[in-house]
Protein backbone atom coordinates (compact mmCIF):
# COMPACT_ATOMS: atom_id res chain seq x y z
CA UNK A 1 0.00 0.00 0.00
CA UNK A 2 3.13 2.36 -0.12
CA UNK A 3 1.38 4.20 -3.57
CA UNK A 4 -1.76 4.68 -1.88
CA UNK A 5 -0.98 8.26 -0.41
CA UNK A 6 0.89 9.22 -3.76
CA UNK A 7 -2.60 7.97 -5.91
CA UNK A 8 -4.92 9.66 -3.62
CA UNK A 9 -3.27 12.82 -3.43
CA UNK A 10 -2.93 12.81 -7.50
CA UNK A 11 -6.25 11.78 -7.83
CA UNK A 12 -7.50 14.86 -5.46
CA UNK A 13 -5.07 17.64 -6.98
CA UNK A 14 -6.68 16.38 -10.68
CA UNK A 15 -10.25 16.14 -9.84
CA UNK A 16 -9.65 19.93 -7.99
CA UNK A 17 -7.59 21.34 -9.75
CA UNK A 18 -9.84 20.57 -12.74
CA UNK A 19 -11.66 23.66 -14.53
CA UNK A 20 -15.27 22.65 -14.82
CA UNK A 21 -15.11 21.47 -11.17
CA UNK A 22 -13.98 24.65 -10.11
CA UNK A 23 -16.26 26.38 -12.13
CA UNK A 24 -19.24 23.88 -10.79
CA UNK A 25 -17.73 24.72 -6.66
CA UNK A 26 -18.67 28.23 -7.59
CA UNK A 27 -21.38 28.50 -9.49
CA UNK A 28 -23.79 26.10 -8.20
CA UNK A 29 -24.05 27.76 -4.89
CA UNK A 30 -24.50 30.83 -6.74
CA UNK A 31 -27.63 29.30 -9.23
CA UNK A 32 -29.39 27.87 -6.14
CA UNK A 33 -28.90 31.41 -4.10
CA UNK A 34 -30.32 32.91 -7.14
CA UNK A 35 -33.25 30.92 -7.26
CA UNK A 36 -34.24 31.29 -3.21
CA UNK A 37 -33.78 34.91 -4.27
CA UNK A 38 -36.15 34.99 -6.65
CA UNK A 39 -38.57 32.16 -5.65
CA UNK A 40 -38.66 35.30 -2.32
CA UNK A 41 -38.72 38.47 -4.67
CA UNK A 42 -41.68 36.66 -6.73
CA UNK A 43 -43.93 35.50 -3.09
CA UNK A 44 -42.70 38.85 -1.72
CA UNK A 45 -44.82 40.30 -4.58
CA UNK A 46 -47.07 38.27 -4.78
CA UNK A 47 -47.60 38.62 -0.73
CA UNK A 48 -47.74 42.64 -1.40
CA UNK A 49 -50.16 42.30 -4.66
CA UNK A 50 -53.32 44.13 -3.28
CA UNK A 51 -57.21 43.11 -4.57
CA UNK A 52 -60.29 43.95 -4.51
CA UNK A 53 -63.23 41.96 -5.03
CA UNK A 54 -66.92 43.39 -5.39
CA UNK A 55 -69.83 42.01 -3.52
CA UNK A 56 -73.31 41.97 -5.12
CA UNK A 57 -75.65 40.49 -1.78
CA UNK A 58 -79.11 40.07 -3.68
CA UNK A 59 -79.88 37.62 -0.23
CA UNK A 60 -78.73 40.42 2.21
CA UNK A 61 -76.99 37.68 4.83
CA UNK A 62 -73.31 37.08 3.33
CA UNK A 63 -71.76 40.31 2.79
CA UNK A 64 -71.35 41.09 6.58
CA UNK A 65 -68.91 38.76 7.16
CA UNK A 66 -66.45 40.30 4.82
CA UNK A 67 -63.42 42.57 6.53
CA UNK A 68 -60.70 43.73 4.38
CA UNK A 69 -57.53 42.60 5.21
CA UNK A 70 -53.58 43.65 4.06
CA UNK A 71 -53.72 42.04 0.84
CA UNK A 72 -57.44 42.10 0.01
CA UNK A 73 -60.14 44.94 -0.14
CA UNK A 74 -63.86 44.12 -0.20
CA UNK A 75 -66.65 46.38 -1.48
CA UNK A 76 -70.08 45.81 -1.19
CA UNK A 77 -72.46 46.83 -4.42
CA UNK A 78 -76.18 47.66 -3.58
CA UNK A 79 -79.16 48.70 -5.40
CA UNK A 80 -77.71 47.75 -8.87
CA UNK A 81 -78.06 44.83 -11.39
CA UNK A 82 -75.95 41.86 -11.98
CA UNK A 83 -74.68 43.53 -15.09
CA UNK A 84 -74.40 46.71 -13.64
CA UNK A 85 -72.26 45.13 -11.09
CA UNK A 86 -70.43 43.70 -13.68
CA UNK A 87 -69.60 46.84 -15.81
CA UNK A 88 -68.81 48.63 -12.61
CA UNK A 89 -65.99 45.98 -11.74
CA UNK A 90 -64.63 45.77 -14.84
CA UNK A 91 -63.75 50.00 -15.12
CA UNK A 92 -62.64 49.78 -12.21
CA UNK A 93 -60.17 47.20 -12.81
CA UNK A 94 -61.16 44.82 -9.56
CA UNK A 95 -59.72 41.71 -8.94
CA UNK A 96 -63.60 39.57 -9.40
CA UNK A 97 -67.42 40.16 -8.63
CA UNK A 98 -68.78 37.86 -6.16
CA UNK A 99 -72.25 37.50 -6.79
CA UNK A 100 -74.83 35.85 -4.14
CA UNK A 101 -78.44 35.13 -5.83
CA UNK A 102 -81.76 35.34 -3.37
CA UNK A 103 -83.24 32.54 -2.75
CA UNK A 104 -85.61 32.22 0.53
CA UNK A 105 -84.17 28.45 1.72
CA UNK A 106 -80.22 28.50 2.44
CA UNK A 107 -79.39 25.48 1.37
CA UNK A 108 -80.61 27.05 -2.06
CA UNK A 109 -78.76 30.37 -1.44
CA UNK A 110 -75.54 28.23 -0.98
CA UNK A 111 -76.07 26.71 -4.69
CA UNK A 112 -76.29 29.66 -6.15
CA UNK A 113 -73.60 31.80 -5.48
CA UNK A 114 -70.76 32.50 -7.96
CA UNK A 115 -67.43 34.19 -8.50
CA UNK A 116 -67.10 36.70 -11.73
CA UNK A 117 -63.86 37.73 -12.82
CA UNK A 118 -61.31 38.45 -16.66
CA UNK A 119 -58.98 35.60 -15.41
CA UNK A 120 -58.58 32.15 -13.61
CA UNK A 121 -59.08 32.93 -9.75
CA UNK A 122 -56.41 31.97 -7.31
CA UNK A 123 -57.18 28.48 -5.62
CA UNK A 124 -56.05 29.56 -2.49
CA UNK A 125 -58.63 32.83 -2.47
CA UNK A 126 -61.63 30.72 -3.72
CA UNK A 127 -61.22 28.37 -1.18
CA UNK A 128 -60.96 31.23 1.73
CA UNK A 129 -64.11 32.84 0.36
CA UNK A 130 -65.59 28.88 0.32
CA UNK A 131 -64.37 28.81 3.75
CA UNK A 132 -66.25 32.20 5.10
CA UNK A 133 -69.31 31.20 3.43
CA UNK A 134 -69.93 27.80 4.74
CA UNK A 135 -69.64 29.15 7.78
CA UNK A 136 -71.82 31.77 7.63
CA UNK A 137 -74.18 29.87 5.82
CA UNK A 138 -74.07 26.67 8.47
CA UNK A 139 -74.41 29.40 10.94
CA UNK A 140 -77.71 30.90 9.19
CA UNK A 141 -79.02 27.65 9.36
CA UNK A 142 -78.64 26.05 12.50
CA UNK A 143 -80.17 29.41 13.62
CA UNK A 144 -83.68 29.23 11.40
CA UNK A 145 -83.78 26.29 13.49
CA UNK A 146 -83.80 27.36 16.77
CA UNK A 147 -80.14 26.41 17.52
CA UNK A 148 -78.11 28.75 19.68
CA UNK A 149 -74.71 29.02 18.15
CA UNK A 150 -72.92 30.79 20.99
CA UNK A 151 -73.51 27.69 23.03
CA UNK A 152 -72.53 25.58 20.59
CA UNK A 153 -69.09 27.30 20.42
CA UNK A 154 -68.45 27.83 24.05
CA UNK A 155 -69.61 23.62 24.04
CA UNK A 156 -66.67 22.86 21.49
CA UNK A 157 -63.93 21.18 23.41
CA UNK A 158 -60.01 20.98 21.78
CA UNK A 159 -58.14 17.95 22.99
CA UNK A 160 -54.38 17.63 22.49
CA UNK A 161 -53.10 14.44 24.07
CA UNK A 162 -49.77 14.50 25.77
CA UNK A 163 -47.03 12.46 24.94
CA UNK A 164 -44.80 10.82 27.67
CA UNK A 165 -42.84 7.56 27.59
CA UNK A 166 -42.84 4.79 30.40
CA UNK A 167 -39.33 6.78 31.64
CA UNK A 168 -41.24 9.83 31.87
CA UNK A 169 -40.08 11.66 28.61
CA UNK A 170 -42.30 13.91 27.48
CA UNK A 171 -43.03 13.98 23.77
CA UNK A 172 -45.72 15.84 21.21
CA UNK A 173 -46.63 15.40 17.43
CA UNK A 174 -43.86 17.70 16.22
CA UNK A 175 -41.05 15.35 17.85
CA UNK A 176 -42.52 12.97 15.13
CA UNK A 177 -42.24 15.62 12.28
CA UNK A 178 -38.98 16.74 13.61
CA UNK A 179 -37.25 13.30 13.97
CA UNK A 180 -38.31 12.23 9.99
CA UNK A 181 -36.86 15.78 8.45
CA UNK A 182 -33.26 15.24 10.42
CA UNK A 183 -33.19 11.71 9.54
CA UNK A 184 -34.46 12.41 5.94
CA UNK A 185 -32.14 15.19 5.50
CA UNK A 186 -29.09 12.92 6.00
CA UNK A 187 -30.71 10.10 3.84
CA UNK A 188 -31.18 11.99 0.89
CA UNK A 189 -27.84 13.96 1.58
CA UNK A 190 -26.34 10.39 1.48
CA UNK A 191 -28.36 9.32 -1.36
CA UNK A 192 -27.26 12.64 -3.79
CA UNK A 193 -23.94 12.22 -2.70
CA UNK A 194 -23.35 8.67 -4.05
CA UNK A 195 -24.87 9.39 -7.01
CA UNK A 196 -22.97 12.80 -8.27
CA UNK A 197 -19.38 11.57 -6.59
CA UNK A 198 -19.86 7.73 -7.52
CA UNK A 199 -20.51 8.75 -10.91
CA UNK A 200 -17.26 10.91 -11.04
CA UNK A 201 -15.65 8.17 -10.07
CA UNK A 202 -17.14 6.07 -12.61
CA UNK A 203 -16.11 8.59 -15.80
CA UNK A 204 -12.72 9.23 -14.31
CA UNK A 205 -11.62 5.65 -14.67
CA UNK A 206 -13.66 5.40 -17.90
CA UNK A 207 -11.25 8.48 -19.34
CA UNK A 208 -8.18 7.27 -18.29
CA UNK A 209 -9.02 3.75 -19.41
CA UNK A 210 -10.00 5.29 -22.76
CA UNK A 211 -7.08 7.50 -23.17
CA UNK A 212 -4.68 4.38 -22.31
CA UNK A 213 -3.20 6.55 -19.53
CA UNK A 214 -3.94 3.14 -16.90
CA UNK A 215 -1.74 1.00 -19.19
CA UNK A 216 1.28 3.25 -17.91
CA UNK A 217 -0.44 3.38 -14.22
CA UNK A 218 -1.33 0.19 -13.78
CA UNK A 219 2.46 -1.17 -14.44
CA UNK A 220 3.34 0.13 -11.36
CA UNK A 221 0.94 0.02 -8.98
CA UNK A 222 -1.58 -2.74 -7.89
CA UNK A 223 -5.55 -2.06 -9.72
CA UNK A 224 -6.82 -2.46 -5.52
CA UNK A 225 -4.44 0.07 -4.88
CA UNK A 226 -5.43 2.19 -7.76
CA UNK A 227 -9.03 1.61 -7.54
CA UNK A 228 -9.22 2.74 -3.34
CA UNK A 229 -7.01 5.55 -4.32
CA UNK A 230 -9.46 6.78 -6.74
CA UNK A 231 -12.02 6.32 -4.65
CA UNK A 232 -10.63 7.86 -1.76
CA UNK A 233 -9.52 10.95 -3.54
CA UNK A 234 -12.67 11.80 -5.33
CA UNK A 235 -13.99 11.70 -1.84
CA UNK A 236 -11.93 13.87 -0.67
CA UNK A 237 -12.17 15.88 -3.51
CA UNK A 238 -16.32 16.11 -3.03
CA UNK A 239 -15.76 16.98 0.71
CA UNK A 240 -13.77 19.61 -0.35
CA UNK A 241 -16.53 20.95 -2.60
CA UNK A 242 -19.55 20.18 -0.67
CA UNK A 243 -17.64 22.17 2.35
CA UNK A 244 -17.39 25.41 0.09
CA UNK A 245 -20.97 25.18 -0.81
CA UNK A 246 -22.07 25.44 2.37
CA UNK A 247 -19.51 28.29 3.50
CA UNK A 248 -20.09 30.22 -0.05
CA UNK A 249 -24.08 29.46 0.29
CA UNK A 250 -23.54 30.35 3.84
CA UNK A 251 -22.24 34.10 2.95
CA UNK A 252 -24.93 34.23 -0.29
CA UNK A 253 -27.89 33.02 1.67
CA UNK A 254 -26.93 35.99 4.20
CA UNK A 255 -26.78 38.75 1.78
CA UNK A 256 -29.98 37.57 0.16
CA UNK A 257 -31.57 37.40 3.78
CA UNK A 258 -30.64 41.34 4.22
CA UNK A 259 -32.01 42.48 0.73
CA UNK A 260 -35.21 40.82 1.42
CA UNK A 261 -35.34 41.58 4.93
CA UNK A 262 -35.33 38.23 5.99
CA UNK A 263 -33.30 38.14 9.65
CA UNK A 264 -32.06 34.13 9.20
CA UNK A 265 -28.69 34.93 10.30
CA UNK A 266 -29.82 35.92 14.13
CA UNK A 267 -28.76 34.93 16.90
CA UNK A 268 -29.78 31.95 19.21
CA UNK A 269 -29.94 31.52 22.65
CA UNK A 270 -28.01 28.19 24.08
CA UNK A 271 -30.64 25.58 23.82
CA UNK A 272 -31.03 25.13 27.78
CA UNK A 273 -31.94 28.99 28.04
CA UNK A 274 -34.48 28.73 25.67
CA UNK A 275 -35.88 25.57 27.50
CA UNK A 276 -35.75 27.65 30.56
CA UNK A 277 -37.63 30.98 28.64
CA UNK A 278 -40.08 28.36 27.11
CA UNK A 279 -41.57 27.17 30.39
CA UNK A 280 -41.45 30.40 32.10
CA UNK A 281 -42.59 32.98 29.83
CA UNK A 282 -46.75 32.83 29.64
CA UNK A 283 -46.70 34.44 26.16
CA UNK A 284 -44.64 31.99 24.29
CA UNK A 285 -47.01 29.65 22.62
CA UNK A 286 -47.27 26.10 23.38
CA UNK A 287 -46.43 25.39 19.77
CA UNK A 288 -43.14 27.06 20.29
CA UNK A 289 -42.51 24.97 23.73
CA UNK A 290 -43.00 21.69 21.28
CA UNK A 291 -40.55 22.56 18.86
CA UNK A 292 -38.12 23.41 21.40
CA UNK A 293 -38.56 20.04 23.63
CA UNK A 294 -38.42 18.14 20.39
CA UNK A 295 -35.14 19.46 19.18
CA UNK A 296 -34.12 18.88 22.51
CA UNK A 297 -35.37 15.40 22.61
CA UNK A 298 -33.35 14.71 19.53
CA UNK A 299 -30.25 12.29 20.22
CA UNK A 300 -28.03 15.12 18.48
CA UNK A 301 -24.25 13.60 19.17
CA UNK A 302 -25.73 9.89 18.33
CA UNK A 303 -26.61 11.22 15.03
CA UNK A 304 -23.93 13.20 14.62
CA UNK A 305 -21.32 10.17 14.73
CA UNK A 306 -23.47 8.04 13.64
CA UNK A 307 -24.28 10.01 10.23
CA UNK A 308 -20.26 10.24 9.30
CA UNK A 309 -19.93 6.95 9.96
CA UNK A 310 -23.30 5.24 8.45
CA UNK A 311 -21.85 8.28 5.30
CA UNK A 312 -18.66 6.95 5.01
CA UNK A 313 -19.41 3.64 4.87
CA UNK A 314 -22.36 3.75 2.78
CA UNK A 315 -20.53 6.28 0.16
CA UNK A 316 -17.06 3.11 -0.08
CA UNK A 317 -19.37 0.61 -0.69
CA UNK A 318 -21.23 2.39 -3.93
CA UNK A 319 -18.64 3.80 -4.93
CA UNK A 320 -16.26 0.72 -5.34
CA UNK A 321 -19.31 -0.29 -7.49
CA UNK A 322 -19.07 2.57 -9.57
CA UNK A 323 -15.36 1.63 -10.08
CA UNK A 324 -16.07 -1.86 -11.24
CA UNK A 325 -18.17 -0.45 -13.71
CA UNK A 326 -16.31 2.13 -14.77
CA UNK A 327 -13.85 -0.48 -15.37
CA UNK A 328 -15.81 -2.80 -17.28
CA UNK A 329 -16.70 -0.47 -19.91
CA UNK A 330 -15.23 1.84 -23.07
CA UNK A 331 -18.14 4.38 -22.56
CA UNK A 332 -20.69 5.70 -20.48
CA UNK A 333 -23.08 4.50 -22.79
CA UNK A 334 -22.58 0.87 -21.77
CA UNK A 335 -23.00 1.97 -18.34
CA UNK A 336 -26.97 2.23 -18.08
CA UNK A 337 -27.25 -1.68 -18.14
CA UNK A 338 -25.35 -1.97 -14.86
CA UNK A 339 -26.14 1.53 -13.01
CA UNK A 340 -29.95 0.14 -12.61
CA UNK A 341 -28.80 -2.31 -10.39
CA UNK A 342 -27.01 -0.09 -8.36
CA UNK A 343 -29.88 2.86 -7.76
CA UNK A 344 -32.54 0.19 -7.19
CA UNK A 345 -31.32 -0.32 -3.86
CA UNK A 346 -31.00 3.36 -3.00
CA UNK A 347 -34.18 4.30 -4.50
CA UNK A 348 -35.74 1.26 -2.28
CA UNK A 349 -34.08 2.39 0.76
CA UNK A 350 -35.65 6.05 0.49
CA UNK A 351 -39.03 4.98 -0.30
CA UNK A 352 -38.72 2.85 2.83
CA UNK A 353 -37.54 5.38 4.78
CA UNK A 354 -40.53 7.67 3.77
CA UNK A 355 -42.96 5.27 3.95
CA UNK A 356 -42.62 2.88 6.56
CA UNK A 357 -39.77 4.55 9.18
CA UNK A 358 -42.29 7.18 9.86
CA UNK A 359 -45.48 5.28 10.34
CA UNK A 360 -43.59 2.43 12.50
CA UNK A 361 -39.66 3.32 12.94
CA UNK A 362 -39.19 -0.28 15.04
CA UNK A 363 -41.18 -2.16 12.74
CA UNK A 364 -39.71 -5.14 11.25
CA UNK A 365 -39.66 -3.86 7.67
CA UNK A 366 -37.76 -0.56 8.83
CA UNK A 367 -35.58 -2.76 11.80
CA UNK A 368 -34.59 -5.72 8.77
CA UNK A 369 -33.64 -2.82 6.11
CA UNK A 370 -31.63 -1.04 8.30
CA UNK A 371 -29.37 -4.07 8.68
CA UNK A 372 -29.22 -4.58 4.99
CA UNK A 373 -25.97 -3.55 3.74
CA UNK A 374 -27.25 -1.64 0.38
CA UNK A 375 -30.32 0.35 2.34
CA UNK A 376 -29.05 0.71 6.10
CA UNK A 377 -27.08 4.03 5.21
CA UNK A 378 -30.24 5.48 4.41
CA UNK A 379 -32.88 3.21 6.95
CA UNK A 380 -30.59 3.48 9.95
CA UNK A 381 -29.82 7.22 9.81
CA UNK A 382 -33.75 7.58 9.39
CA UNK A 383 -34.17 5.48 11.92
CA UNK A 384 -31.98 6.53 14.66
CA UNK A 385 -34.01 10.02 15.73
CA UNK A 386 -36.35 7.81 16.61
CA UNK A 387 -34.33 6.16 19.11
CA UNK A 388 -32.40 2.85 18.11
CA UNK A 389 -30.25 0.70 21.20
CA UNK A 390 -26.92 1.61 20.43
CA UNK A 391 -25.77 -2.43 19.74
CA UNK A 392 -28.65 -2.34 16.25
CA UNK A 393 -26.58 0.42 14.96
CA UNK A 394 -22.89 -1.08 15.79
CA UNK A 395 -24.15 -4.28 14.09
CA UNK A 396 -25.63 -2.52 11.16
CA UNK A 397 -22.36 -0.79 11.29
CA UNK A 398 -19.90 -3.97 11.53
CA UNK A 399 -22.43 -5.36 8.65
CA UNK A 400 -21.80 -2.55 6.50
CA UNK A 401 -18.21 -2.56 6.64
CA UNK A 402 -17.76 -6.21 6.40
CA UNK A 403 -19.79 -5.67 3.10
CA UNK A 404 -17.70 -3.07 2.05
CA UNK A 405 -14.70 -5.16 2.21
CA UNK A 406 -16.33 -7.63 0.34
CA UNK A 407 -17.47 -5.74 -2.53
CA UNK A 408 -13.58 -4.53 -2.81
CA UNK A 409 -12.56 -7.59 -3.01
CA UNK A 410 -15.23 -8.76 -5.99
CA UNK A 411 -14.81 -4.94 -7.36
CA UNK A 412 -11.10 -5.32 -7.48
CA UNK A 413 -11.40 -9.07 -9.90
CA UNK A 414 -13.43 -6.67 -12.25
CA UNK A 415 -11.54 -3.93 -12.13
CA UNK A 416 -7.81 -5.71 -12.66
CA UNK A 417 -9.79 -7.46 -15.58
CA UNK A 418 -11.61 -4.83 -17.38
CA UNK A 419 -9.09 -1.91 -16.93
CA UNK A 420 -7.27 -3.42 -19.61
CA UNK A 421 -9.89 -4.55 -21.76
CA UNK A 422 -11.14 -2.68 -25.03
CA UNK A 423 -13.31 -2.42 -27.45
CA UNK A 424 -15.62 -5.26 -26.43
CA UNK A 425 -19.16 -4.37 -24.65
CA UNK A 426 -18.95 -7.21 -21.49
CA UNK A 427 -22.41 -8.71 -20.32
CA UNK A 428 -22.78 -10.10 -16.97
CA UNK A 429 -21.73 -13.55 -18.24
CA UNK A 430 -18.31 -12.12 -19.07
CA UNK A 431 -18.09 -10.12 -15.23
CA UNK A 432 -18.65 -13.60 -13.90
CA UNK A 433 -16.47 -15.28 -15.51
CA UNK A 434 -13.72 -11.67 -14.99
CA UNK A 435 -14.32 -12.65 -10.71
CA UNK A 436 -13.28 -16.51 -11.41
CA UNK A 437 -9.93 -15.50 -13.14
Amino acid sequence: MNHLPLIIKREYLTKVKNKSFLIMTILSPVIMIALIAVVAYLSQLNNNSKRHISILDESGKISSIFEDSDNITYTVLENVSLNDAMDIVKEQENYGLLYVEKQLDISDIAKHIKFYSEESPSITLISDLEGKLEKRLTDLKLEAVGVDIKKIQSAKVRVDIEQESFAGEKTSKIDSIMKLAFGGAAGYLLFMFIIIYGNMIMRSIIEEKTSRIIEVIISSVKPVQLMLGKIIGTSLAGITQFVIWILLGGVLLSIVSAVFGLDLMQSQLPREELMNQAMNNNNMTMEMQNIIVAFNNLPITNLIFAFILFFIGGYLLYSSLYAAIGAAVDNETDTQQFLLPILMPLILAVYIGIFTVIEDPHGTVSTVFSFIPFTSPVVMLMRIPFGVPIWQQLLSLLLLLGTFMFTVWFAAKIYRVGILMYGKKPSYKELIKWIKY
